[in-house]
């Protein structure tokens, strides 16, 4: 082999290093740092890429994608001195490989003691209660805050969620028998408003029916009085047409008249509780008879001119009886 070809197969060789040391690939979801000289020059995207070979050279190799950050367990204590453990996860992206390559050393280490100052200091102004019920609150400060700190690297902080925050035991169970308490009176509360309740009701329905019971008896007693006054004027209707009939010398108006009292009258003496004996005229004739001779004594007042005639005498019919030896009473 002579000189010639030895030249040609270095100079082959050289060509192949060149090719390797120039072209460059990038994988999708990277971004490569071009330094020359230690120097950075450029980012190279994803794909087929040309350097200066010998000259340039690959710098740092950023993933862009979103990442994950598993923030370790840490305890904190609150603003109202409780002490509690809590961790936390954050998702991060880097926007500028060039920021997050040399602007900040080790940058997952530097990202997490980041999030973790700042979820002492963002749980550490609350206090218990609030740090147990707000927690979209905190994701939110946290968030806020981690990813401003962060910005000027060139990282976007996506998200903060805190995992998991875990109080001391005996913490717990104080909690726990304060929840209880709590529901208790809640309970009790309940109960009496509904008891209240129920009273009001039954005291409204009680004054309901108070006022219709009364309504309805003075409606009762209205129609009573009403059906009082129409018998009243029933009464001394009657009573004024006796009296003028009387007045005209009608002598069968006070024989009505005096029949009627006189039949109203052995009624009630037949009805009351007080009487065991009972003496009256049960005969129809002994009891118009009565009603002849007061006839007679009327025209004798009104003076019609004609003596007044004797009246009949009456027959008694025997009867058995306590009432069977006392004699019969007159009109």
């Amino acid at each position: 082999m002579g000189g010639m070809d030895i030249a040609v197969i270095a100079f082959v060789v050289l060509v192949i290093l060149v090719l390797f040391a120039g072209i460059k690939t990038v994988p999708q979801g990277y971004r490569y740092t071009v330094e020359r000289f230690g120097r950075y020059t450029k980012t190279m995207e994803p794909g087929l890429n040309l350097i200066v070979p010998f000259i340039d050279r690959i710098g740092a190799k950023m993933n862009v994608m979103e990442q994950v950050l598993d923030v370790p367990t840490q305890e904190v204590i609150t603003k109202d001195n409780a002490s509690v453990s809590a961790d936390a996860v954050a998702f991060y992206q880097v926007l500028n490989p060039a920021q997050a390559a040399y602007q900040v050393a080790h940058l997952e280490n530097a990202l997490l003691n980041l999030t973790m100052t700042n979820i002492r200091s963002v749980m550490g102004s609350m206090d218990l209660d609030e740090l147990l019920s707000n927690r979209d609150t905190i994701n939110d400060r946290l968030l806020r805050v981690v990813d401003e700190a962060a910005n000027p690297w060139g990282i976007k902080i996506t998200r903060v969620e805190i995992k998991d925050i875990a109080p001391p035991t005996d913490l717990v169970e104080a909690m726990a028998r304060q929840m209880k308490a709590e529901r208790e009176k809640r309970a009790q509360v309940l109960e009496a408003e509904g008891a209240r309740n129920a009273q009001i009701l039954r005291a409204e329905g009680a004054k309901q029916s108070a006022i219709l019971e009364a309504e309805g008896q003075r409606e009762a007693a209205y129609r009573e009085a009403e059906a009082r006054e129409r018998l009243a004027e029933a009464e001394a209707k009657a009573t004024r047409m006796v009296s003028e009939a009387i007045a005209a010398g009608d002598v069968q108006a006070i024989n009505y008249f005096v029949a009627q009292k006189y039949t109203e009258a052995l009624a009630s003496i037949g009805t009351a509780n007080n009487q065991k004996i009972v003496l009256m005229p049960m005969e129809a004739s002994s009891l118009i008879g009565s009603l002849g001779g007061i006839g007679a004594i009327a025209r004798e007042v009104f003076g019609d001119g004609q003596p007044p005639s004797s009246p009949r005498p009456r027959q008694s019919t025997p009867r058995t009886g306590p009432a069977a030896n006392s004699s019969e009473p007159t009109s």
